[in-house]
């Protein structure tokens, strides 16, 4: 049997590096796309260029993401999984204290891009009868002080993932949306700069969701029976939970 193509969003590490390893170990093509070009090249080294193709650019530029899928060779062209898993958190303060530059490139990861790829990969998908996984967070369910933006791009994930199993009813593709919360990746690295003292503090002892934990459960949603659809999917590792709300006090 001819094997399937998966094409995966931020596989240079983290979810996307852990999801891009899970589907390639089992025997799947996959389109590793990513910024860091050494990075995803490691995929090659460990699964061989017949099993995972690299596509090193910034999802943010439209021309280079389309030249990116115009450029992929014969064996990779039938993609039967989209997983949009690229995007990111920077800063932690209050909406009042927010850098707008980090706020545009937040929406311009995490939205435009993604709905962008989507949007030209749909063709190819309703003919391949295939699926859309988007990684989302529990952030755009749970508000927190800090999240705003951030949080504001993965509510929109998940309706949007909504809105496309509206659209696409009746062509056979499945849409899911997996909603992932406190996982121990480079995410806090990256929202905090670099702070490494941060990142350690905030995973010390709550034993968070690992990238693997990710990427079993997307292997497991793609290869669900064609008839069967996961709209949404929510985890937590079992320390988290939602906090309740929030009281000012004026004494």
């Amino acid at each position: 049997m001819t094997p399937k193509t998966v094409l995966v969003t931020g596989a240079s590490a983290g979810f996307g590096a852990a999801i891009a390893a899970k589907f390639a170990d089992n025997g799947w093509r996959v389109i590793a796309c990513a910024r860091r070009a050494e990075r995803l090249a490691e995929l090659v080294d460990r699964f061989g260029r017949d099993r995972v193709h690299t596509a090193a650019f910034d999802i943010r530029d439209e021309a280079t993401m389309r030249a990116a899928l115009d450029a992929l060779p014969e064996g990779f062209r039938d993609i039967d999984v989209l997983v949009n898993n690229a995007g990111l958190a920077l800063g932690t303060a209050p909406a009042q204290d927010s850098d707008l530059a980090q706020w545009r490139q937040m929406i311009d990861t995490n939205v435009t891009a993604l709905v962008t790829l989507t949007r030209l990969l749909l063709p190819k998908l309703i003919e391949r009868r295939g699926a859309i996984i988007n990684i989302s967070s529990i952030s755009g369910t749970y508000p927190y002080r800090g999240g705003n933006v951030y949080g504001a791009t993965k509510a929109f994930v998940t309706q949007f993932s909504l809105g496309l199993r509206t659209d696409l009813h009746g062509t056979g593709v499945r849409v899911s949306n997996v909603e992932p919360g406190m996982a121990e990746t480079e995410f806090t690295l990256v929202r905090t700069g670099g702070d490494q003292a941060a990142s350690d503090k905030l995973y010390k002892g709550a034993h968070p969701i690992t990238a693997e934990d990710i990427a079993d459960t997307v292997w497991w949603i793609a290869n669900l029976p064609a008839h069967l659809n996961v709209n949404r999917i929510e985890m937590m590792p079992v320390s988290q939970s939602a906090a309740g709300l929030q009281i000012a006090r004026n004494d």
